[in-house]
């Protein structure tokens, strides 16, 4: 039962999402537009085993991703709360467990859609150099990383407005973006970007993603995301009943 009405929801959000042209753009078009040009500036940048471009997967396939997952469920949350919908939901006989997860499971296709996008982008400018299981691991890596971002946005969203939401939710994305090396080589950045990136969650997803494809260790910024989903997930339950009071 709980099956079928999970279903339901997420269908129900899917559909939300995809009528909200802006939102299209913003979780997918700019991504891209963004991989697409600086992959021309800085694909074939070094001499790695590991092709510049193909390594961009990693590091922008984890800002595109966030740029759906962190974005997405938290400001549809705000939105229902404007609406009064989740009060409804709350007492209507669908968990409000199911809604939240629905709002975050719906946002996993545009991400994989980021991604295959990006794959397409990376292949026609001839930077992608990567196997078939090392992509899908990829893949699988950045859905499951994200989860401790989409809780941190359900929390901005019990919180805040809609309006608020999105402005805030940005507001961290853009900067930890740069700041975590996900547009340009960390190596070219300044010395103070450098010794600032370990210490973003953002960027330790994006080393994790790009240990699918150079083999690089991958335990220590493992043990960063699940911590970080610790404290995101305690948010989010706290905003949750601040909401609700």
């Amino acid at each position: 039962m709980n099956t079928r009405i999970f279903g339901v929801e997420v269908a129900d959000e899917l559909r939300g999402i995809f009528r909200e042209p802006t939102a299209l753009f913003f979780s997918i078009l700019m991504p891209v537009g963004f991989f697409v040009l600086f992959v021309s500036l800085f694909g074939n940048y070094g001499d790695e085993a590991v092709p510049r471009g193909t390594q961009m997967l990693a590091t922008f396939g984890t800002f595109g991703v966030l740029s759906v997952t962190l974005m997405n469920p938290g400001i549809g949350v705000a939105q229902d709360r404007e609406l009064g919908w989740l009060r409804a939901k709350q007492v209507s006989a669908v968990p409000i467990r199911l809604t939240l997860a629905a709002k975050v499971t719906a946002s996993m296709p545009y991400a994989v859609g980021v991604l295959i996008a990006m794959g397409v982008a990376a292949a026609f400018t001839g930077t992608l150099n990567a196997s078939v299981g090392s992509l899908a691991r990829l893949v699988v890596v950045l859905l499951l990383g994200s989860l401790p971002f989409a809780l941190f946005g359900l929390a901005i969203g019990f919180q805040t407005r809609s309006n608020a939401a999105a402005a805030i939710l940005n507001a961290i994305l853009m900067p930890s973006a740069v700041l975590s090396g996900l547009w340009m080589p960390l190596e070219i950045m300044p010395a103070f970007i450098q010794n600032v990136a370990p210490f973003l969650p953002t960027y330790h997803l994006a080393q994790l993603a790009l240990g699918q494809l150079d083999g690089s260790a991958v335990a220590g910024h493992t043990s960063v995301l699940v911590a970080t989903t610790a404290v995101t997930a305690t948010l989010a339950a706290v905003s949750y009943r601040h909401a609700r009071s």
